[in-house]
């Protein structure tokens, strides 16, 4: 299927002889010679491509495509995923991708977009805890819209999705996380870019000098405000961790695919992305274990639909109602102690699936926290919710600042027979430490995709993912994840 804004082939020759001129000359060959961080990372993002990933690996990052389809396909029916699809819907375009559960395609930019604002519409897709990036929801969308506009297979896809993980990542970890946020930038948007360009680039078989001038074109587009959490409708939020970056990053590839050139040195020297960004950074940290730790399998799947820092106190409270009967009517009292960095996040949010104390008092009433009711506003105004919402108190403990363990949390409840109990949840199910397997990411995608797509579709979808390396043209998987 041809690009949009594909170029003529006298262009194409122009560009091409344009890059074999840069090639040969002396300032080339001086880059070369320097091993800047810019080249060593564009050599590797060719080769990424074409290298066969561990099987561990494989396995992993096969969980994390299922797991953000599943949250693309609930989310394109909650408000953030309606309202990106009706904008992209009226802006028409080149029919190159699919939407996620709609009836229309769109250019690759488009449905990157949409999709990646559906992948974020709640609290459903993937979380790496020591950087708190949300690789997923802007990778994979990344990665689907141009792989199907390229017609690549499911093979590709996959090793696309793990170097896009790598540079979201690794992005924050050269910037320093907390850096990022002591600008009031957030690290979360400032990732998702990065992420979307390593798959989107990955799919294009860009060669190394467009791979450069890609790196540079997402550079320059790298933004996002920490003021994503006064957001109250979680629209703006899935736009910032998700729809941005994946819109940024393939459009940089589109560019550059386009003919367009830029600057070939952007992570090094003057003005470059680090020194811009960060106060301390360390350019390295963006190469350092580059094809031995891949981050797509460091990163945490959630159990619960619901905001990260809650994943621990959900668990921690069902498993002590569990293993002592607690029930509203024998609670007296819930302590719940957080890492001082959640508090701003999931204390009192006006998002049902952002709302700490909201979620442990629905978790004690109804011994489980499904996807409806972490999304069911209405619970929010409950009157036997209310009353055991009243019982709960967060706190910050600063001995939680774990970095290695950064998400761990302390439930403390105390009972009306005068009894106190407790339990420490340090690393949540879906944690490296504590990982699913395929089976559990499969009834999790299940649970979240049938209600859109039915049980036979849904059940194909998951099958031909789970078996993805087998899929010659990720084109074929569009009559199961469209409407």
């Amino acid at each position: 299927m041809p690009r949009q804004h594909m170029p003529s082939r006298r262009r194409l020759l122009q560009s091409a002889g344009a890059v074999a001129a840069l090639a040969a000359s002396p300032i080339r060959v001086a880059l070369a010679a320097n091993d800047g961080v810019t080249a060593r990372l564009a050599r590797y993002m060719v080769a990424a491509r074409d290298q066969a990933l561990p099987d561990a690996v494989l396995k992993e990052c096969k969980h994390r495509i299922l797991d953000t389809f599943g949250a693309m396909v609930s989310g394109s029916r909650m408000n953030a995923g309606i309202m990106a699809v009706k904008y992209v819907r009226g802006l028409g375009g080149e029919q190159q991708a699919s939407i996620i559960g709609a009836d229309f395609r769109t250019t690759a930019v488009n449905a990157a977009l949409a999709n990646a604002m559906s992948a974020h519409a709640d609290e459903t897709d993937d979380f790496e805890p020591v950087t708190k990036a949300h690789p997923g929801c802007s990778v994979v969308p990344a990665a689907l819209a141009i792989a199907e506009t390229e017609g690549r297979s499911g093979e590709a896809f996959i090793r696309a999705v793990a170097l896009g993980y790598d540079l979201g990542c690794r992005l924050l970890m050269a910037l320093g996380p907390d850096l990022v946020r002591g600008t009031h930038r957030s690290a979360e948007g400032t990732a998702s870019t990065f992420g979307a360009l390593g798959a989107a680039a990955s799919l294009a078989r860009l060669d190394e000098t467009g791979m450069r001038f890609a790196i540079s074109y997402s550079a320059q587009q790298v933004s996002g405000l920490w003021s994503w959490v006064k957001d109250k409708d979680h629209v703006e939020k899935a736009f910032d961790f998700a729809g941005m970056g994946a819109r940024n990053g393939v459009t940089a590839v589109d560019m550059v695919e386009a003919g367009l050139t830029g600057v070939d040195d952007v992570l090094d020297g003057t003005h470059n992305l680090f020194i811009a960004l960060s106060t301390d950074p360390k350019p390295e940290a963006m190469l350092e274990g580059l094809g031995s730790r891949f981050y797509v399998s460091e990163t945490a799947i959630k159990t619960f639909s619901v905001g990260y820092p809650i994943q621990s106190p959900l668990d921690a409270l069902l498993t002590l109602r569990k293993q002592y009967g607690l029930t509203p009517g024998n609670v007296r009292s819930i302590l719940v102690k957080l890492p001082t960095d959640a508090m701003g996040i999931v204390g009192e949010s006006a998002m049902p699936d952002v709302n700490c104390q909201h979620l442990v008092a629905v978790a004690l009433v109804k011994g489980a926290v499904s996807f409806a009711d972490s999304h069911d506003a209405a619970l929010m105004h409950d009157p036997q919710i209310l009353e055991q919402r009243a019982k709960v108190t967060l706190t910050a403990d600063a001995a939680l600042m774990d970095p290695a363990a950064p998400r761990g949390a302390i439930v403390e409840v105390a009972l009306t027979d005068g009894r106190k109990v407790d339990h420490f949840t340090k690393f949540p199910p879906g944690t490296k430490e504590n990982p699913l397997g395929t089976e559990a990411v499969s009834a999790k995608a299940r649970d979240l995709m049938a209600p859109v797509l039915g049980t036979e579709k849904t059940e194909k979808l998951v099958d031909r993912i789970n078996n993805l390396e087998r899929v010659d043209d990720m084109r074929s998987l569009r009559p199961l994840f469209t409407a």
